[in-house]
């Protein structure tokens, strides 16, 4: 039996993730850890184990004594925070990972050199500028407000749309970053300004060897968690998500990961929202982990966490399709407190009167 270790395993990602290997034919011996007892309480792991905060100095340390207590074969760290730590540390992690390689994860993880690196490539990701300073900031909303209606503040790291409001004055600008700076210790070089993108937003989930693309699939977000009380309006959590078969979103997602990394290998996730003329544009790029909700494509179908498991293990996989393995408008619909379900297009259980 496998013995897997979870980071970040009170989290809803890591949840889903280990919801996906427990949907599997195959039996795992799975372990959580995360810096808190509370949400480690509902994860459905063997054991459970507190951890110091990846920042510590001791944090390696203490996970490479559970992986030897536990006998653990591979480490999937779901928190971006840790994907990081762990590719730069692998060599003195005491079991396997299956991670993309160390640059593609860097620039992943600053969507400011993502964005150049697209831009290069000739890939569409809307307008985007490292704000820098006031000073630069000022200019950066002259510019672009003469384009656009609206302009994107965002945090150049980080996940769950952190940082994120979109603007339409410098005023509104300056504080909204004054305040992340008082607050959070985040300054004008931590944020970028990027064209406010006005179409549908998808989420490409794709697993890579070695530059060939396994499989994957996309979907659209149609609503969000607690969207309605987000400055912005929304998350990058659905709460409503539907497949989607789009070559266009399959082609561009496919040319951006290789633009980061022509012998990709692990887990990319891309995200896509559409400009003023329907073109889909990538905003970034999740790497070395899974988005959110990665057992819905493994509850209809195509149980990607599963797949790269066993790709770690140098394992043969069954026959996969590389894109669209799952039919388009499956929805998959979520509440806090009140589960999930996948539900096929047409057979909604309500009616009108």
């Amino acid at each position: 039996m496998k013995r897997i270790l979870v980071t970040g395993a009170g989290g809803s990602a890591a949840f889903n993730f280990v919801d996906s290997l427990r949907i599997a034919k195959e039996k795992f011996y799975i372990v959580g850890v995360d810096t808190r007892p509370y949400h480690l309480e509902l994860t459905q792991v063997d054991k459970k184990y507190l951890i110091p905060r990846v920042d510590e100095s001791n944090y390696l340390v203490e996970l490479n004594k559970i992986i030897r207590k536990e006998k653990i074969d591979l480490v999937h760290p779901q928190p971006d925070i840790e994907v990081g730590f762990i590719s730069k540390n692998r060599d003195k992690l005491e079991a396997k990972t299956f991670l993309p390689s160390p640059l593609a994860i860097e620039r992943c993880q600053n969507k400011a050199s993502l964005i150049k690196i697209l831009e290069k490539e000739k890939i569409k990701t809307g307008e985007s500028y490292l704000v820098e300073n006031e000073k630069n900031l000022k200019r950066i909303i002259k510019k672009m407000r003469s384009n656009h209606e609206k302009i994107w503040i965002r945090v150049i790291r980080g996940a769950g749309s952190k940082g994120s409001l979109p603007v339409k004055t410098f005023d509104q600008a300056k504080a909204w970053i004054e305040y992340w700076k008082n607050m959070k210790g985040v300054g004008y070089k931590d944020f970028m300004a990027t064209e406010f993108l006005p179409g549908k937003e998808f989420a490409f989930q794709s697993i890579w060897r070695d530059g060939e693309l396994i499989t994957s699939m996309a979907r659209q977000r149609l609503e969000y968690l607690y969207g309605h009380l987000s400055l912005s309006g929304q998350t990058s959590t659905p709460s409503v998500a539907v497949t989607v078969h789009r070559r266009d979103v399959n082609e561009i997602a496919t040319r951006a990961v290789l633009a980061v990394d022509k012998k990709a290998t692990g887990i990319f996730c891309v995200d896509m929202k559409e400009n003023k003329d329907g073109i889909p544009c990538v905003l970034e790029i999740n790497v070395g982990r899974f988005f959110t909700t990665s057992n819905f494509f493994s509850r209809a179908g195509s149980n990607m966490p599963y797949y790269y498991v066993k790709m770690a293990f140098e394992e043969k996989l069954p026959k996969l399709e590389a894109y669209n393995p799952i039919p388009d408008n499956w929805y998959w619909v979520r509440m806090t407190d009140m589960g999930f379900k996948l539900v096929k297009k047409g057979k909604w259980t309500s009616r009108k009167v």
